[in-house]
């Protein structure tokens, strides 16, 4: 486990990683999405043949998995890819390829903006790309509480119970403040938006959906400004689980 400062005094962000088989190829970060873990959603995707041999960082953002969660953080989208870009500073991963699911792709996306030196390839699973999701995303659930009813009124305890064993599983090791404050920053969204942002931007990029998913929103748009768009067939929101194989040979595929 490796670890670098970020925001508050003190407060540090964590990964674990693998090193790489001498290929030169560019390390491959992986980023979480909310409520998640990185070595959790993505370890065994790294391990597989489609992907083995390259270092690769599992990344947790601040207020998830083994990160700290400092109270004095606003754990913002920019926020979160600043604290991102501590880490891959630290770790000499210049350059990677980031994968991002879900938030950790939104994450991605700020990052490759605000950092571009540290970013030469994105591969998005199920990325938020919009602001004001719909009623029945995660975000968008938690961020109808006010933080003081999340967090200390029962608004936690009743999202554990609704969101099930998988993602409960690493949604009970998040910070509950942070879990809130996250949300509510998909929620808001950027400015520009995180759509914006994916198609002005010059590295390669990919967008991965889920095939029994809802499909994605301006999939024309992103594909003529050269965003390449995979389906991953069988597979919902946590393709990586659905069908590890499939998800990983997208991953692998190059633009």
């Amino acid at each position: 486990m490796r670890h670098a400062p970020f925001g508050p005094e003190g407060a540090h962000i964590r990964w674990t990683e693998t090193p790489g088989g001498g290929d030169g190829g560019a390390p491959r970060v992986f980023v979480h999405g909310l409520g998640a873990s990185s070595a959790v959603y993505h370890a065994h995707i790294a391990a597989d043949p489609a992907l083995a041999g390259r270092r690769s960082l599992f990344v947790d953002l601040p207020g998830h998995g083994i990160s700290d969660r400092p109270a004095d953080f606003g754990y913002t989208l920019e926020e979160h890819a600043d604290a991102l870009a501590a880490a891959l500073d630290a770790a000499g991963a210049v350059g990677a390829e980031v994968v991002g699911h879900s938030m950790g792709g939104s994450v991605a996306i700020v990052l490759a903006v605000r950092r571009p030196d540290l970013v030469s390839r994105l591969v998005l699973t199920e990325a938020n790309l919009d602001p004001r999701p719909g009623p029945s995303a995660a975000s968008s659930g938690i961020a109808t509480y006010s933080e003081e009813e999340f967090v200390r009124g029962g608004g936690w305890e009743r999202t554990l119970e609704r969101v099930g064993p998988v993602w409960r599983a690493t949604m009970r090791l998040a910070d509950p403040t942070a879990l809130h404050r996250s949300a509510s920053a998909l929620v808001r969204g950027t400015e520009p938006t995180m759509r914006r942002m994916l198609l002005g931007l010059d590295v390669p990029r990919t967008y991965l959906v889920g095939g029994d998913g809802d499909g994605l929103a301006g999939r024309a748009e992103l594909e003529a400004a050269g965003v390449v768009v995979r389906t991953v067939p069988g597979a919902g929101h946590n393709a990586m689980f659905d069908d590890p194989v499939a998800f990983a040979e997208a991953v692998a595929a190059q633009p």
